[in-house]
């Protein structure tokens, strides 16, 4: 079977392969059947694959030259599922974005200045803009810096990105229910799309208290059925329909924080508990913290002026975001600093497609 030209990157706390579209089918299914034979999906092990065996390192970056005005690239996510025969494309990912830009200028897609240069790129998932700054040194992408993220051993050189209109992603509108608070199975709930479709919940309606491990997370069968019962009526609300095979809503618990950041959180994507947590959602977290009688009111220690410098916290240190509220004291843009490696590049051979489940 012919092979097909793959770089593999880290994107902030996740990992994936990067393809120009040029390499891949135009025909979704097609398209889709060849990333489940790259992958090694559906396996657990994803053993004759490139996948990782989690949902963190099963992604797929597809990148082309962007049609649109004002925009350089167009970045379309795909989540391969690691034990299904399915690819979803119907959410963003943050963190393999951190690698868009790097890979557009490697591969001639956008031109490098020296020193730094920004790229413009169109979220096909959400039809969104994000702003990315890369370091170019003599006009040549570089991956080595001091740039710290927790989940990430090491430093890197950081990729700013600023996003320009996420709100209403997925679900059409920053609150698509119009509530602040919605109550699900008896609970008070905020469903909010910043990016990400998210449903937060306090971790003490739950009798938890929201500074588990993973782990105990993982194992708390009880828990994870009653969250997942709230996400699938919270679809309809958001606007998502039914979402029992898909990836999104993900799911929050807060409390209070208690490393000086934000607010605490532990997500669940959908069923098990994130090691850190996703760009988006960890945007979409902030955002309902500005918000007055959000779930996360009277839990979040917001910082005062206008820009502020949010640390979400999670299992394996502190996310930062930055939220610019506008005088009426609505979001107006939300931006992070991320990191991202280049692993490998090549050529990459996928499985005989008889071996595919259907």
């Amino acid at each position: 079977m012919a092979g097909h030209p793959c770089t593999w990157m880290r994107g902030g706390t996740s990992k994936g392969a990067y393809f120009l579209a040029a390499d891949l089918p135009p025909d979704p299914a097609e398209r889709d059947a060849l990333l489940l034979a790259i992958m090694g999906s559906p396996d657990p092990r994803q053993i004759d694959g490139i996948g990782g065996a989690t949902s963190l390192t099963s992604k797929v970056a597809v990148i082309s030259a962007s049609e649109a005005p004002d925009v350089d690239v167009d970045y379309l996510f795909l989540q391969v599922v690691v034990d299904e025969a399915r690819v979803d494309d119907g959410q963003n990912c943050g963190n393999i974005l951190v690698g868009v830009a790097p890979f557009a200028i490697e591969h001639g897609l956008v031109a490098a200045d020296d020193g730094e240069t920004t790229v413009r790129i169109r979220m096909v998932n959400s039809d969104s803009l994000v702003e990315a700054r890369v370091q170019t040194p003599d006009r040549k992408v570089t991956y080595e810096g001091d740039t710290l993220i927790d989940g990430v051993a090491g430093g890197a050189a950081p990729v700013l990105l600023d996003f320009l209109d996420t709100a209403g992603s997925a679900a059409g509108s920053l609150l698509p229910t119009g509530n602040n608070i919605d109550e699900i199975d008896g609970l008070q709930a905020t469903l909010i799309d910043n990016g990400m479709p998210v449903v937060i919940l306090r971790a003490s309606d739950l009798d938890r208290t929201g500074y588990e491990t993973k782990p105990e997370l993982d194992k708390d069968t009880e828990l994870k059925a009653r969250i997942e019962n709230i996400r699938l009526q919270a679809g309809p609300l958001l606007n998502l329909g039914d979402v029992a095979k898909r990836t999104i809503p993900k799911m929050f618990l807060v409390a209070p924080p208690q490393q000086a950041g934000l607010i605490c959180t532990r997500s669940f994507i959908p069923h098990d508990c994130h090691a850190a947590v996703g760009v988006f959602a960890a945007v979409s977290v902030a955002t309902a913290a500005m918000l007055p009688d959000s779930v996360c009111d009277g839990i979040a220690d917001v910082p005062p002026g206008a820009r502020k410098m949010c640390g979400i916290e999670h299992p394996s240190g502190i996310f930062s975001a930055s939220i610019l509220l506008g005088p009426d004291g609505q979001v107006e843009r939300a931006g992070i600093v991320r990191t991202a490696r280049k692993l490998f590049q090549g050529t990459v051979y996928p499985a005989p497609t008889s071996q595919v489940a259907a």
